[in-house]
């Protein structure tokens, strides 16, 4: 699954309800676009050097998904789908949506927007 910035931060807050919602074997990428939103919301806590650390474990132990030019075709194919039913969302969800296509896995977020995406599936907790 492509980790969404939501479940990151429930996974930074110990959701239980996203953990219960991991498969024990699911295979998990950290998209590098939701690894610098966290950032950026982490820069404005007092925390931030404790939840610095915490993500660089994270992403020590589980892998990154950096954008590719395959990654940048799925997202100009996701961008234009998406403009062609009128349907926008977020600029930085497209590219964490072209990132689980190129990749073949569903999104884990709470976030709806993402079921507009054709052939994009989310997992929500």
């Amino acid at each position: 699954m492509i980790v969404d910035t939501n479940a990151i931060s429930a996974w930074r807050s110990s959701d239980i309800a996203l953990l219960d919602a991991l498969p024990p074997d699911s295979q998990l990428l950290l998209p590098v676009i939701a690894v610098g939103e966290f950032l950026f919301g982490i820069n404005r806590f007092r925390q931030r050097a404790l939840n610095q650390e915490w993500l660089n474990e994270l992403c020590s132990r589980v892998p990154v998904a950096h954008v590719t030019l395959e990654t940048a075709a799925r997202y100009a194919d996701v961008r234009s789908g998406l403009q062609g039913k009128g349907r926008p969302i977020p600029e930085n969800d497209m590219w964490i949506a072209a990132l689980a296509l190129q990749h073949g896995l569903p999104v884990l977020s709470r976030d709806t927007h993402f079921d507009v995406v054709d052939g994009l599936t989310r997992v929500s907790w």
